[in-house]
């Protein structure tokens, strides 16, 4: 199926709104209660269609799940070593963050298994993860380019290693060490830079042992994990759209309830706080082990900033939006250390400067970021590329343009934001959506 938005420029945000499930929150609670023992039960959990390839990889090894039922999901977890060989290939979808943590998981089993996904993830790379885990003993071929298929073969025995991360991965770094919960010793993990830490934290939630010092991490293997109640909060990539949103077009002012503020994810309000955004925290407060928040936020007038590089890990999947947020400030706004950009869904970084050429804004991409000079621009069409991200983060700049905006390609808004048009209508946002 094809979906297509276009935006009308003129809208104006506000309301009360809770956007949906934090996305990685989601695929680490079915991951982790599939091995623990015991019934979890989950409340919040994203219904897109990447938690749900996750979902639909353990139910294929076995594991017993109920739901999704209006977020509500119950995992009959198999232990440690009570996962089964899959009859057949594990479609991870569009999910890459699902691929590159089953792959550590899965080094660990005694059966082998294949994660293939849809084409736009087997063409991301996957050796940053298969290349650690293969000092660790595990056994996995790639296709050409170190690119899905992954093909894992079972039953070779892991050893735990410390591993200096080239560059700043939570993915990278979650998948170690849960191949370090099935390694003989101690398996160490050190961060060039902070990266989320949901992992660490649900590891914790679910009885492993989890020693930080610094910026490394540490597990054992022959851990025992036990069963345990999850709250997914609101996922804060999912609400930078609309803080954005509200803070280009004048006279908005909304409110985003129960939004994770994880202080490794951020980094996007700290961001537009340097830019001069007007946001407001309010009713903080902890679920589940991790920090939520409701996030209210007006309209102002944003300013170009150079973006600190120790805040780029922190808010790595919200730069389409706060490219947006840019193209709207005055001034100029340099972006740089974002090289991860280039191999999530899409090359963020060419296809975001791309889609701003085709509505007039000044954009000039860089090896590792962009240049964006903020001002007036009109509006256009434009091909998101089949990413999620960028084809909401134009939906949102058509709040400022001077004519509409046309996004091709939208299809894939369903993996981590299901009904993103009609919550983003019910706030003011003038979206509709065409099918064939």
């Amino acid at each position: 199926m094809t979906v297509n938005y276009r935006v009308d420029p003129g809208g104006v945000l506000k309301g009360r709104i809770r956007v949906p499930g934090d996305k990685s929150i989601s695929h680490r609670s079915i991951m982790l209660a599939s091995i623990a023992e015991g019934v979890t039960r989950v409340t919040g959990f994203l219904e897109g269609e990447d938690a749900l390839a996750t979902m639909n990889v353990f139910r294929a090894m076995g594991v017993k799940i109920d739901g999704p039922r209006q977020g509500n999901v119950t995992v009959h977890g198999v232990g440690m070593r009570g996962l089964k060989a899959p009859a057949g290939a594990l479609d991870c979808g569009n999910a890459g963050t699902a691929m590159r943590l089953l792959t550590g998981l899965l080094a660990g089993q005694t059966f082998g298994s294949e994660l293939t996904g849809d084409d736009s993830l087997r063409r991301r790379p996957m050796k940053r993860v298969a290349d650690p885990l293969a000092r660790m003993g595990a056994r996995i071929e790639t296709a050409e380019g170190g690119r899905p298929p992954l093909k894992i073969r079972g039953g070779h025995p892991l050893t735990g290693i410390s591993y200096d991360m080239p560059v700043a991965s939570a993915q990278v770094k979650s998948a170690l060490l849960l191949a370090g919960l099935y390694a003989a010793g101690r398996t160490c993990v050190t961060e060039p830079a902070p990266t989320r830490d949901h992992t660490e934290r649900m590891l914790q939630g679910f009885g492993a042992t989890v020693e930080r010092s610094g910026a490394t991490v540490c597990v054992r293997g022959g851990a025992t994990l036990k069963a345990a109640a999850i709250d997914v909060p609101a996922d804060i990539s999912s609400a930078a759209f609309f803080m954005v949103g509200a803070s280009i077009a004048e006279g908005s002012d909304i409110t985003l309830e129960h939004v994770g503020v994880n202080p490794t994810r951020t980094g996007v309000l700290e961001i537009l706080k340097l830019m001069g955004a007007n946001l407001e925290l309010m009713n903080a407060r902890t679920s589940g082990g991790e920090p939520v928040a409701d996030i209210r936020v007006r309209s102002a007038p944003l300013r170009g900033i150079e973006v600190p590089r120790r805040l780029v890990p922190l808010a790595i999947d919200e730069f389409p939006a706060l490219f947006i947020a840019a193209a709207s400030a005055s001034g100029e706004t340099v972006v740089s250390g974002a090289e991860e950009l280039r191999v999530k869904e899409s090359d963020r970084i060419q296809v975001m400067a791309d889609g701003l050429a085709a509505v007039g804004a000044d954009a000039v991409p860089t090896a590792d970021g962009m240049r964006i000079r903020g001002g007036a621009y009109r509006g256009g069409r434009l091909d998101c590329r089949g990413d999620h991200r960028i084809a909401m983060a134009f939906a949102m700049a058509a709040l400022r343009a001077a004519a509409p905006i046309t996004i091709t390609d939208c299809a894939n808004v369903a993996t981590s934001f299901p009904g993103f048009a009609e919550l983003g209508r019910s706030t003011g946002l003038r979206i509709s959506e065409t099918t064939r």
